[in-house]
């Protein structure tokens, strides 16, 4: 048994402080006040000299998987060691469950990453698959990020559905004109960032993109039927109009990620779908891409889902700025990162918060004197995965 103590419990309505929190048995089984835990020589101890006690992260939209595994174009590393290092690192930024955005592109418009290969992606996917019964530190799950170009892949989506091995997918439209690069100038300008194309070479990249052949709208509600039968949550990407809104919440969807415009954040919100932003989104200001900010979004009370997107750090430092920058909630901010991203991919009954009787996925985050929100214990499953000191 453990006992944390001498810390500020952020709850799901409420900051407890005089508060210890039990673990036993992987589970939370008390959150009671100091004064009344009795058999306290019986527990480890762990004192949190102030700091936060909060729910493990939850982070259903980060593809930072392919840069531990491919740090350059031309270098992959042995992808056990790349999940295993990976791990190691997110636990640091407090990410005690990660689904992992492993991309099923047909071509890729801006840079050749060989990680994105579908063989390649297909021993990740079995590597994920197969840390559920081995050892490991924190939750991996997978992300199907699939582009709707991708003809290719729709059966292997179907067999990764019938196999159990996807626990959210998304289907995305980078097809510039629309979605994330409806501003075509920012499209040009992403392009020639990644290669030297002339306007006129841009221009046929354009085109070829825009002609190519999507799969059908039945076959999209046939992947999503089969998604939900097995409980696994389906996303759109990149949502520009309440027109496709309300297309893809035919087909069941019922996340709405990275919405482009304020107007679509709110009437997907509205509509009852699970709204999500990118965390470095907020500490960057805006929007590298010109559209949504999502700071604004989460002020308007139109996004209520942060991810790390690429940048698994932002998670914990967004939550703290939007505290202390725009006057929210830290509690509701601590929700953006763990019960509401656990509700949206139906994990919410074991994880997501310091409740009795769910699985003790707990951080404990202290503020150092330079005010940076630091990690400095996690427990996943109620065992203890990472304890840090900082020193002076």
């Amino acid at each position: 048994m453990y006992r944390l103590t001498n810390g500020r419990i952020i709850t799901p309505e409420k900051i407890l402080k005089g508060f210890d929190l039990i673990i036993a048995h992987g589970d939370i089984v008390d959150i009671a006040l100091t004064d009344e835990i009795e058999d306290k020589d019986k527990m480890e101890t762990i004192d949190c000299d102030g700091g936060f006690i909060m729910p493990g992260f939850i982070d259903i939209h980060s593809d930072y998987i392919e840069h531990i595994a491919a740090p350059r174009p031309t270098s992959m590393m042995k992808f056990p060691l790349a999940l295993h290092e990976a791990e190691r690192e997110l636990l640091t930024h407090g990410i005690t469950t990660m689904f992992h955005s492993l991309s099923l592109y047909k071509s890729q418009m801006f840079d050749t990453k060989p990680i994105r290969q579908p063989e390649n992606v297909d021993k990740i996917v079995s590597l994920i698959h197969g840390s559920h019964v081995s050892k490991h530190l924190i939750r991996h799950r997978f992300h199907a990020r699939y582009e709707i170009d991708n003809l290719d892949m729709v059966d292997q989506l179907r067999r990764y559905i019938e196999e159990d091995k996807i626990h959210l997918v998304s289907f995305m439209d980078h097809t510039p004109g629309q979605g994330q690069y409806r501003d075509l100038e920012i499209f040009r300008h992403t392009l020639k960032g990644y290669r030297k194309m002339s306007d006129a070479e841009v221009d046929v990249a354009i085109m070829e993109q825009q002609a190519a052949e999507k799969i059908t709208l039945d076959t999209i509600g046939e992947l999503t039927k089969m998604a939900l039968d097995r409980g696994i949550a389906v996303a759109s990407h990149d949502d520009d109009t309440t027109g496709k809104i309300d297309l893809i919440q035919s087909f069941g969807t019922t996340i709405s990620e990275f919405p482009i415009t304020m107007e679509t954040a709110r009437y997907a919100h509205e509509k009852g779908m699970h709204t999500v932003a990118g965390a470095p989104n907020v500490l960057l200001g805006g929007s590298h891409s010109g559209n949504l900010s999502a700071a604004e979004a989460v002020v308007d009370g139109s996004v209520n889902i942060l991810c790390s997107d690429y940048y698994p750090a932002a998670l914990l430092h967004a939550v703290f700025q939007l505290h202390e920058e725009y006057g929210l909630s830290l509690v509701d901010m601590v929700n953006l990162v763990t019960l509401n991203p656990a509700k949206a991919v139906n994990m919410d009954e074991t994880i997501g918060s310091l409740e009795r009787g769910k699985k003790a996925d707990i951080l404990v985050v202290e503020r150092l004197e330079d005010q940076f929100p630091a990690v400095t214990n996690a427990f996943v499953d109620g065992k203890p995965v990472l304890t840090t000191t900082y020193r002076r």
